[in-house]
Formats: C-alpha cells, sequence, structure tokens
C-alpha cells in the first residue's frame, strides 16, 4: 500500500501535491509545478545554488556568444557604410567633375607599414565649401594631417620612426570614431598642394560612395552558411548540456517528492522549473556578459579585426528569439532527459537496467542531412538565388547527430574494457556506470572539430576560384618588390630608378614608363620610354641617342610581330591614350612614330620581362606626363635585412606618395573571400573560447556531483594522484572516441558539400589537425580543473547534515 492510499484509508490528511481539477496535464498545473521547480532552486540551501549558479553560468556563455552572433549583421553592415560614406564619390570611376568652391581633389594614400594596412587619402579644397571626410571638421591644409588614434599612437613610438617618415606631415587632428570603421584601423587624412588632375589626382564634390550591390558568389554563399552553422550548432549543444548540470542530486531530491505522492509527471515538471530558473538566470547574466564584452570589444583584435563598442547591436528579433527559445529548451531538455530517467519513492534508478542506449534513432538525424544535402541542387559559380535552408538543415542535422552518436559509441567502447591500472579501472569503472555526462561534456567540441574539417576541405577545395595571378610572377629574376605609379613620367622614372638603387639593402633596380598607342585601325600596342642606357636592358640597339625611338619584336614570335607592326607602322600618326580612353581629365595627344625606326629584337629585362612594342627615348614624345602612361619598378634585395620593405616605401613616397609598393607574391585573394575567411577565424576564435569555458564549467559539475565519494576514497588511502589520473582517463576517453567520430562524421560531410559544389576533395589531411587541437584543449581544460579536484577530497567533504 501506497503511502497516499494508507493516508485516505485511516482519514489522515494526505501530504501528497495537491492536483487541479483539470488533471495532472492542464496549463494550472504546468506553472504550478514549475514553480515549485523554482523554489526548490532558489530555497535548496548552499547545494541548490550551487547547481543553479552552474547551470546559470554555462548557459550565459552560450548566450553571450549568441548575442554576438546576432550582432554580426549589424557590425557588417555599419562598417561596410562607414567604409563608403567616406570614399569620394567616384572613388571607382575616377572621372573629375568640374572645379567649384565645393569641390576637392583627392589621391589614394594608402601604404603598408610591415604587416598592416595604412589606409589615407591626400587631399586638396578647391574653394571655402569643399566637404571634408567622416569624422574630421575641415579639410587638412598643405602639410597637415589628422590621424586616427591608433595611427597617432603608432606614430609617437619608436617602432613607427619608419612610418613617420613616409608620412611627413604636421598631426593637427585626430578622426572621430565616425569616420573610422574600427578602433584599432590606421588612417590619415593629409592636405597637398602638389597634387592636380595633371598627375595622377581626381577631381571630386562630395564623399559617400554609392556602390553597385551585386550578389555575393554562391561559392561564398554557402561557405557563409555553413560558417554560421558550424558555429551556432556547437553553442546550442552546450545550451542544452548546461541546463542538465546537478542532475544527480536533484533525481535524488525528485525522489523525496514521490515518497510523498507526486507521479512522474509532476516531478518531470519540478524539474523542468529548475531547470527554467537556471536558464533564466543565465540568460539575464548571459546579456550582462555580452554588454561587458560589448563595451571591451573596442580593444580586442582578433585576426586584425576589432569594432566599435556602439556598433555590437543584436538584431531585435535575433535578441528576443535568444531570450525566449533558451528557457524554452531548457524546459524540453530536461523533460526529455526525464524520460530515460525512473524517480522511484525508494531511490532513483537511471535507465532502469541499464539499458543499452539505442543505435537505431540516433542514425536517423545524420542519415537524414545526408540525405537532404544529396538531393539539393549542385551549386555552381554562376548560380543565383541559392537557398540556405537545405545547407543550414542538412548540415546542423548531421552534426547534431554526432552529437546524438557520441553517447552511443562511448557506452559501447567502454563496455568491454577490463584491467588496467587503478586509475584506469576507476575511470572506467565510472563510465561504465554512467557515461552520458562524460560524453556530453565533450560532444560540443567534438561537433566544433567536425565542422571545423568541413570547412577546411570547403575553404581548399574552393580556394583557387578566389586567386588570382599578382603582378609579380615566379621566374627565376622576379623582382622581390615590384612598384608602380599611375604617373607616368619619363622624368619620374629615372629619378625612382636612381634612388631605388640607394636605397639599403637594394642589390638591382629597374624602372619604366608604359602606355599604350592605338593606330587608326584601333589596333593597339605598348609604348615603353626610358633613356638610351633603359632602353639597352630591353634590346639589341644598334646605337642611340636622346630621341631615337625603335619598333621591338619579340624574338621567334612572327605572329606577335605582325601584331605589333599593325599598329607601329613608320612615318604614321598614333594616338597616345590608355585604350582611347578619356575620362581621367588628362585628354587624348596624336604623335607620329619617325619613319627612320629601325626594328630591333627584344631582350629579358633585369626582373626576367620582355617588352615588345614601341620604344622610345623621352626626347621623341611631347614634354611631360604621357597619356595613360604607368611608372614600373622591379628590384631585389639582399635577403633577411630588417625593415627593406618599409625603406623602400619610403624612398618612393618622396618621389611620388602614390606609389604602390607591391611584395612579391604568387597570387592574389579576393576580397569578399578574405571577409569570409576573416569571419570565421574570428567566430571560430570565439567559438572555441566558449567551449573552452563550458568544458571546465562541466568538469567542475561532475567534480562537486561526486565530492563525497572522492573524500571517501582519499579517506581510504587513496591517493590524490590517482584520482587525478582517473579524472583524466575519464575524459580521455570519451574524448578520443569522439575524435574518431568527429574525423569520419566532418570527413563525410565535406565529401557530400563538396559535391554539392562540384569541387574535387584535394588535401584530405589537411583537416586532421583540427583532431589534435580538440584533444589538446580537453587536456588543457582537466589540468586547469585539478586545483578544484584537489579541494574536494578534503575529509569535510565527509560532513553531512
Amino acid at each position: 500500500m501506497t503511502l497516499d492510499a494508507r493516508a485516505h484509508s485511516t482519514g489522515a490528511p494526505s501530504c501528497a501535491p495537491s492536483r487541479s481539477a483539470e488533471g495532472s496535464g492542464g496549463a494550472r498545473a504546468w506553472i504550478r509545478e514549475l514553480g515549485m521547480g523554482i523554489r526548490f532552486a532558489t530555497a535548496g540551501g548552499r547545494g541548490g545554488w550551487a547547481r543553479a549558479a552552474l547551470t546559470a553560468a554555462g548557459v550565459a556563455l552560450g548566450v553571450a556568444l549568441l548575442l554576438l552572433a546576432a550582432s554580426a549583421p549589424n557590425v557588417l553592415s555599419v562598417r561596410t557604410e562607414r567604409g563608403n560614406a567616406r570614399q569620394p564619390s567616384n572613388v571607382m570611376s575616377s572621372s573629375s567633375v568640374p572645379r567649384s568652391d565645393s569641390s576637392f581633389l583627392w589621391l589614394s594614400g594608402d601604404t603598408d607599414f610591415r604587416s598592416d594596412r595604412v589606409g589615407g587619402l591626400l587631399l586638396r579644397a578647391d574653394g571655402p565649401r569643399a566637404p571634408a571626410p567622416p569624422g574630421v571638421a575641415k579639410t587638412p591644409a598643405p602639410g597637415e594631417m589628422v590621424v586616427s588614434p591608433a595611427l597617432r599612437k603608432l606614430l609617437d613610438t619608436p617602432e613607427g620612426a619608419l612610418l613617420r617618415e613616409r608620412l611627413d606631415y604636421r598631426i593637427v587632428g585626430t578622426i572621430a570614431p565616425s569616420g573610422l570603421i574600427e578602433p584599432s584601423e590606421l588612417h590619415y587624412y593629409a592636405g597637398s598642394d602638389s597634387i592636380s588632375v595633371d598627375g595622377e589626382a581626381v577631381r571630386a564634390a562630395h564623399f559617400g560612395y554609392v556602390p553597385r550591390h551585386a550578389p555575393l558568389n554562391a561559392f561564398l554563399y554557402v561557405l557563409v552558411v555553413m560558417i554560421c552553422v558550424v558555429l551556432l550548432v556547437p553553442v546550442g549543444i552546450f545550451i542544452a548540456t548546461a541546463v542538465r548540470f546537478g542532475g544527480d542530486s536533484r533525481d535524488r531530491r525528485l525522489a523525496a517528492l514521490r515518497l510523498i505522492g507526486a507521479d512522474r509527471r509532476m516531478v518531470a515538471r519540478i524539474a523542468a522549473g529548475e531547470a527554467l530558473f537556471g536558464s533564466v538566470v543565465g540568460v539575464v547574466l548571459g546579456a550582462a556578459l555580452f554588454l561587458v564584452a560589448r563595451q571591451a570589444a573596442g580593444y580586442i583584435t582578433l585576426w586584425g579585426v576589432s569594432a566599435h563598442p556602439s556598433d555590437i547591436v543584436p538584431s531585435l528579433g535575433l535578441a528576443v528569439l535568444v531570450a525566449v527559445a533558451v528557457p524554452l529548451a531548457s524546459v524540453v531538455v530536461t523533460l526529455s532527459a526525464m524520460r530515460s530517467v525512473s524517480v522511484e519513492p525508494l531511490g532513483v534508478v537511471r535507465n532502469a537496467r541499464l539499458r543499452r542506449r539505442r543505435l537505431w534513432w540516433r542514425l536517423v538525424l545524420p542519415a537524414g542531412g545526408l540525405a537532404i544535402l544529396l538531393l539539393s541542387d549542385q551549386v555552381t559559380s554562376e548560380s543565383r538565388g541559392v537557398s540556405p535552408v537545405p545547407v543550414a538543415t542538412g548540415a546542423g542535422l548531421v552534426l547534431v547527430g554526432l552529437a546524438g552518436l557520441l553517447p552511443w559509441l562511448v557506452e559501447g567502447a567502454v563496455a568491454r574494457l577490463r584491467g588496467g591500472p587503478v586509475p584506469w579501472q576507476l575511470a572506467i569503472r565510472r563510465l561504465q556506470l554512467s557515461s552520458g555526462s562524460a560524453a556530453r561534456a565533450v560532444s560540443g567540441i567534438m561537433v566544433a572539430a567536425a565542422g571545423a574539417m568541413v570547412l577546411q576541405l570547403m575553404f581548399g577545395a574552393m580556394q583557387r576560384d578566389f586567386m588570382a595571378p599578382s603582378s609579380s610572377g615566379g621566374g627565376a629574376r622576379t623582382p622581390d618588390l615590384t612598384l608602380v605609379s599611375p604617373n607616368g613620367n619619363p622624368a619620374l622614372t629615372a629619378r625612382l630608378e636612381e634612388d631605388l638603387r640607394r636605397t639599403p639593402g637594394v642589390t638591382a633596380a629597374f624602372a619604366i614608363t608604359e602606355t599604350y598607342v592605338s593606330g587608326p585601325e584601333r589596333s593597339v600596342t605598348s609604348l615603353t620610354v626610358g633613356d638610351c642606357a633603359q632602353l639597352r636592358k630591353l634590346a639589341r640597339l644598334p646605337s642611340c641617342r636622346d630621341g631615337d625611338t625603335f619598333v621591338a619584336h619579340n624574338p621567334g614570335d612572327a605572329a606577335g610581330s605582325r601584331y605589333v607592326d599593325e599598329t607601329a607602322r613608320p612615318g604614321k600618326a598614333l594616338t597616345l591614350n590608355d585604350y582611347g580612353s578619356d575620362n581621367t581629365g588628362r585628354g587624348k595627344a596624336r604623335w607620329t612614330l619617325p619613319a627612320d625606326s629601325p626594328v630591333v629584337l627584344t631582350v629579358p629585362d633585369p626582373m626576367g620581362e620582355r617588352h615588345d612594342g614601341i620604344l622610345a627615348t623621352p626626347g621623341a614624345l611631347p614634354a611631360g606626363p604621357l597619356p595613360g602612361g604607368q611608372t614600373w619598378a622591379g628590384i631585389h634585395t639582399k635577403p633577411r635585412v630588417t625593415d627593406m620593405p618599409d625603406e623602400v616605401r619610403n624612398t618612393a613616397a618622396r618621389l611620388d606618395p602614390a606609389i604602390e609598393v607591391r611584395e612579391r607574391q604568387n597570387r592574389q585573394r579576393d576580397k569578399d573571400y578574405e571577409t569570409v575567411q576573416t569571419g570565421l577565424l574570428v567566430g571560430g576564435t570565439l567559438t572555441m573560447v566558449l567551449i573552452a569555458a563550458s568544458m571546465l564549467v562541466s568538469q567542475i559539475e561532475q567534480l562537486r556531483e561526486r565530492r563525497r565519494l572522492l573524500s571517501v576514497l582519499v579517506a581510504f588511502g587513496t591517493r590524490r594522484s590517482t584520482l587525478a589520473w582517473s579524472v583524466l582517463w575519464q575524459t580521455a576517453v570519451p574524448v578520443f572516441v569522439g575524435t574518431l567520430l568527429a574525423s569520419a562524421g566532418g570527413l563525410a560531410l565535406g565529401r557530400v558539400m563538396l559535391d554539392m559544389v562540384q569541387k574535387p576533395a584535394k588535401d584530405w589531411w589537411v583537416s586532421l589537425p583540427y583532431a589534435g587541437l580538440a584533444g589538446g584543449l580537453v587536456l588543457l581544460v582537466t589540468l586547469v580543473s585539478l586545483p578544484p579536484l584537489w579541494r574536494m577530497m578534503r575529509p569535510e567533504g565527509l560532513r553531512t547534515e
């Protein structure tokens, strides 16, 4: 006879919780029993508060990262808006507007300093109404400069001496945050009276570039969707794990409620009320943690990216979704977990007779996810309107399914293990009795590792689509540094080559000026200008003096020679321009190729290139810059010379601030590709930090649940080192199994995704280091958890009330 039945038979009042008229499943019963669970969490003494604190801490970490992720759209949007707002309106067309008292001249002053990019503009106001850039009160006068706080700080240090030499202007102000993309940005505006439209400057009427919004490349779109899934699924898994902290102690207390008449549904709802309290507190703490992290964002740079605190604002809809979904998920997860726990009046039995976990339903999620991806439309670079739903759903189901498979695999792996050292036996026996907590603790990092493998495979396969050959090739004589100026002035060329040769560390320098000429039938060939010494490095010349011209053919290239001869006809008039373009303000010029221009054969220049077409000395052409011309220089340097690129940049800046110095590289990445990859690095770093913190919280929770057992073992003479090793093994075994599962699942999902984007799988091994990273992170967390372990093994742990 139950206690409830005996109470009715004797007429004594029943101490069982009352039931509502609408039954155990009514709304009033739900509210009452959830509220009872909240009261248990708040009035359960130090133990109850400790359980709630652990749950709240875990949920807070996840909520903070979710709010940061919800802020990403606004951060990216504001960064783009600020970047466009400070660009001249004609930054992409480079076509000058008519001069007025409200116009201004601008010239790009971007440069590099060591590994950092320094952005800037050289400005010259045409009148008193000329606008100033965003974040600047007025256009700086000639010789003056306004800088960002980060650039001012750099220039004031000894490390910035080389850059200070290049930016030789007087600092008169600081750019306000409204004119900076991020707090750590290196940016400046300098006034100059030496720039003009006759050179390379462009006249504009106002700031504010309005771009044409081209759709994101389909491959990049798929990558972005995958990044969101890979970064957010581990967070969701951890939040689901955090709401189950303190389960053992909670179940013992619920057994007492069963003893006084509560049924299983009531007990489950009371447990859900406790989890609800911890998750709600966690949401509040997560919001507070987000606000603190938001203020610190301006002082932290991850992978070269930072953000203004005011920009980190989550979307209202996403923020409300997080605030509602997390507590709701805590109730759902707890009710689901209670289905596998039998809370009886005389104790708690988990899974009754330790039934083995079923496999079939754990395969449904990953199999369903792979099926969705396999049946989805394939993606090409020309695809338009790619739907994110199949990609996100399929990949999400696979990753969540891997988390569901891990407990089954861990249970099966430890079931047959026997023998070994004492620490190993203690760890294995603990896993055999209850492996669920240990598996859940590492499921987040296992899913993160699998997702990282998928992304690494996709980036490796796609990167060739977003790479373009740089200006420097890969020949044996390829220059170490290449300099390019839009100012095609033969006088600049000679001075540039001379000054570069005098720069410390430069072993060889070569400079030329090039433009294009068009003939009467719109045929085009190149025109290379230099003095006789420079031209002799380009071709075999019979003789040379200033005023001579030559028609150069590449030896053995008959087809190329005929193409040159179509334009380079001695005695015929040619047009000097940039493929006939007349939008630079420099106009066109007519020029006649002298009738006595001999044909010569080219030789490789000092940098290994050949220059066919027309070769001319400066005296053969009109004075001044060549229409559409460009100055090019290449240099070789001594190996391992400190700050050599910046020495060369300083030399170039003294002659022409618009000269761009490029270091040797074989390929250059697409900017959208770099943005997506940077976003992955930043998000991945934040996710790994979260996972490390969450694992530490989970580890401490498991130790706290077993503190009395640990104290008993120490009291009976067990060495503390033995227990420490057992804790390590308890974590290491699930991690090893999880690593194998992550590798298999990550490679399988990666292969399916590559089939979707029709890319071959290459370098499968590059994804494997992520498995080692996961193991190293677990080892680090275990070592950090040792100090709490020592405290929990004290004799005071045997005390009870």
